[in-house]
This record gives structure tokens, C-alpha cells and sequence, in this order.
């Protein structure tokens, strides 16, 4: 069986119209989810540190080595 010419170019034009929308709904995506994404505020160190000497000392005590 046989596709018309006009047939193949008019199924040739819709994919590639479908593939152009689709790229530009991703681009616009990309765009809106960069603009949307703040800058993290700045790690605090302090606060960093002393979770960790908390931990450890929560630690040594369970393992009864802090007397």
C-alpha cells in the first residue's frame, strides 16, 4: 500500500510541528524553574559545629566512655 505524496508531507509537517512545541514548552520550563530557584542561603558554620559536638558527645555517653 502506497502513501500519497501530499498525505506523507502533511504527516511529515505535523511531527515536526509537534516536536517544535514540545522543545519550546521545555525551553519555557527550564526558564521559569531557573528563574524560580533562589540562591541557598550561606551555610552556617557555627550552627554546623556545634550539632557535631553535640553529636559526639551524645555518642561518647552511650558509650559510657565520658565519666
Amino acid at each position: 500500500m502506497s502513501v500519497k505524496p501530499q498525505i506523507l508531507a502533511a504527516i511529515s509537517g505535523a511531527i515536526s510541528s509537534y516536536l517544535a512545541d514540545e522543545e519550546a514548552a521545555a525551553q519555557a520550563l527550564a526558564l521559569s524553574a531557573a528563574a524560580r530557584a533562589l540562591p541557598a542561603p550561606p551555610a552556617n558554620l557555627w550552627g554546623m559545629a556545634g550539632r557535631a559536638e553535640a553529636m559526639q558527645m551524645r555518642m561518647l555517653m552511650q558509650r559510657r566512655s565520658l565519666k
